[in-house]
């Protein structure tokens, strides 16, 4: 009997047998190699498979100037507008941010939720939330290289460029309650919020935007809608502090000439008494004419007065709209202090 070994001859060509397992290797080698190169796009693909962004959020992607591959993105995380309180769940603490809360991003393109606003006054606050969120998914795919590149863009114009002190004061929120996604938050608030950048970072976001000036004008609308109500409000403060100090002032010439009158009274009334008539009737013209600068100044602080009233009242109902804005782009927005 021949050894085991034997069963196959050694003379037989084993040569092509062992080339034909190389090249299965090989192949095998090369479709994990491509599955990993195109992993990304083979999971696209799986997540866009017979999705048909809802009309509303197809129309966001439209509005905002996406291009393609933007949209593809944005599509990818399925994103949805949710009422107050479904957004509350899909987004806890705001995905960990700090201000009131629109959107969040869920990492490793597990999602994007934007909260529904309805308030007219507020139109563009959702297109500006939804491409903030679509930054966020692109800034994930960044390449380690490509990342530490636009990290540099953006922190060189926020240390020599940024003139914004909303936006300054942002990103130095971010700063101290999450330094770890400080640059991430720059990237998509720079990208929504800012009309003019830098030409590198123009041509960096001009790969997500067909025209990114859609978005920004968007952003200055909405951001219009509290920018002029809060410089109201701050003009209508510096005012009523001015009435305040008039008031104040006229008030108290009041009390010294409240002195004089019951002083000169006092006077009259004893000259009357000793039957000093000429003395009296010489001191009667001066005194009416207190009596007129007295009443005259209690009509202009009663003036001053109703004037002040009317402007609380003015200034009140304006940051009671400030506050309606704030509490329509989240439920968890606090009423201003009136």
């Amino acid at each position: 009997m021949q050894p085991y070994s034997d069963a196959i001859s050694y003379n037989q060509p084993r040569k092509p047998q062992g080339r034909g397992g190389t090249w299965f290797s090989l192949a095998l080698l090369v479709t994990v190699g491509l599955g990993f190169v195109f992993r990304q796009q083979l999971t696209d693909a799986y997540r866009l498979h017979n999705y048909v962004p809802p009309a509303a959020i197809a129309q966001l992607a439209a509005q905002d100037g996406l291009q393609p591959g933007t949209r593809r993105v944005f599509f990818v995380n399925h994103p949805q507008l949710q009422n107050k309180a479904t957004f509350k769940t899909a987004c806890p603490n705001g995905g960990g941010e700090t201000t009131i809360i629109l959107g969040c991003y869920h990492g490793g393109q597990n999602g994007i939720y934007l909260l529904q606003v309805s308030d007219s006054r507020l139109d563009g606050v959702t297109q500006v939330t939804a491409a903030h969120e679509a930054l966020h998914a692109a800034y994930d795919r960044l390449s380690k290289s490509e990342r530490r590149k636009v990290d540099a863009m953006l922190l060189d114009y926020y240390n020599h460029g940024l003139q914004d002190q909303r936006i300054k004061d942002t990103v130095d929120g971010y700063k101290k309650t999450e330094p770890k996604d400080v640059i991430n938050e720059m990237h998509s608030i720079f990208g929504t919020e800012i009309t003019t950048l830098p030409k590198d970072l123009e041509a960096y976001y001009s790969r997500y935007f067909i025209d990114r000036t859609k978005v920004t004008t968007f952003a200055n609308q909405y951001q219009a809608e509290f920018s002029s109500r809060q410089a109201a409000v701050k003009q209508d403060d510096a005012l009523l502090s001015t009435l305040k100090q008039r008031i104040d002032a006229l008030e108290a010439n009041l009390n010294t000439q409240q002195i004089q009158i019951t002083s000169r009274q006092q006077d009259l009334v004893a000259k009357r008494k000793n039957g000093e008539t000429a003395a009296y009737n010489a001191g009667v013209p001066g005194y009416n004419a207190l009596i007129e600068t007295y009443n005259t100044n209690v009509r202009e602080v009663q003036k001053l007065v109703s004037q002040y009233n009317e402007l609380v009242a003015a200034r009140n109902d304006i940051a009671a709209q400030i506050s309606e804005l704030s509490n329509a782009l989240s439920s968890t927005a606090t009423q201003i202090n009136q």
